[in-house]
């Protein structure tokens, strides 16, 4: 473990291996928030947002531009091509390589995102049991998924391992196929496999959050822009590049809806509707990770002097919740 001075502005901090975490809804502004607050605290930016990993998928995802990636240093964007799979193990390792790194040049890593799953595999020091492959099982599974859908499948999720579908997106088909791969495979939910080992890190958890109405406007305002910056282009580019639409990355939301549009399946309008209603669903499953009476988590509005207020809380030293040894 690291324990030190970060930065001549932060010596007063005096935790072995630090790492702030900012977690809130999509759209509650985040990246803007993330780089600003950096900038004043001498820190680096990890993304914990499984969106943000491929390439070529930037106006859908709302990344961060090259010039905002320019302000501070960023990591784990860009790092796969949409035909490959991110699994959380191999995020979980990345991430901790990032935060040392950061570490061994004396600054403050801030893990960001609004991946949950992700989020929590970090900070809680998840031991993700490896399941060795099952082809056949994985193909009745799958043979299963055509002919019961997306929402077959999760209801018989929801059946066997509520909790576990609570966090899984209906539409998400292949951690569908996951869980219920993983529960035949061991007779255990899959909710209730996650072993944990030692908090590796020192945490402050900082929530951002915004009133329910002005979150959604945000949200209607995104996709708008979306639109209009060239979703529909940069969906078609990735179909003419080779990509399956049966990819797990372009079954995010955003995509999935703009390839039935690409389809004629059905209008562009009708895209943008589903795709803001799909954005406020998503926004309430990410309440189920962060939960806004959570005693570890500081919450803050999104006010004009928030940057402040949250810089005023790091600097106090207060709310850290130290890292547990083994």
């Amino acid at each position: 473990m690291y324990r030190r001075s970060f930065g001549t502005r932060m010596r007063y901090l005096n935790f072995p291996s630090p790492l702030i975490v900012l977690v809130g809804p999509t759209a509650v502004g985040k990246t803007e928030f993330s780089i600003r607050l950096a900038q004043r605290i001498d820190a680096e930016i990890i993304s914990a947002d499984s969106r943000l990993f491929y390439k070529g998928m930037d106006i859908g995802t709302a990344k961060p531009t090259v010039e905002e990636r320019g302000m501070v240093p960023h990591h784990l964007i860009d790092i796969a091509e949409p035909d490959e799979i991110m699994s959380l193990a191999v995020f979980q390792q990345q991430a901790e390589g990032c935060i040392d790194e950061i570490h061994t040049r004396n600054r403050l890593p801030i893990l960001v995102g609004g991946t949950g799953q992700y989020i929590r595999a970090v900070i809680e020091g998840w031991k993700i049991p490896p399941q060795p492959a099952r082809p056949l099982l994985r193909k009745a599974l799958e043979a299963w998924a055509l002919e019961t859908g997306k929402d077959g499948m999760h209801s018989r999720l929801r059946i066997i391992d509520p909790e576990a579908a609570k966090q899984i997106d209906p539409a998400n088909l292949r951690r569908t196929i996951r869980a219920l791969e993983v529960i035949f495979l061991t007779g255990q939910k899959f909710s209730t496999q996650r072993q944990r080992t030692a908090r590796p890190y020192s945490l402050l958890i900082i929530g951002l959050t915004r009133p329910r109405p002005e979150l959604y406007q945000r949200i209607d305002q995104r996709i708008d822009e979306m639109v209009r910056k060239g979703l529909v282009n940069e969906v078609k580019g990735l179909l003419q590049k080779g990509y399956s639409p049966d990819l797990p990355s372009l079954s995010a939301i955003g995509y999935r809806e703009i390839i039935r549009y690409l389809n004629n399946e059905i209008t562009l309008e009708e895209a943008v509707v589903l795709i803001k209603r799909s954005t406020r669903q998503f926004v309430r499953r990410q309440a189920n990770w962060f939960k806004a009476d959570d005693p570890a988590i500081r919450w803050f509005d999104m006010t004009d002097d928030v940057l402040d207020r949250v810089e005023s809380y790091i600097r106090s030293g207060e709310g850290w919740i130290p890292a547990e040894v083994e």
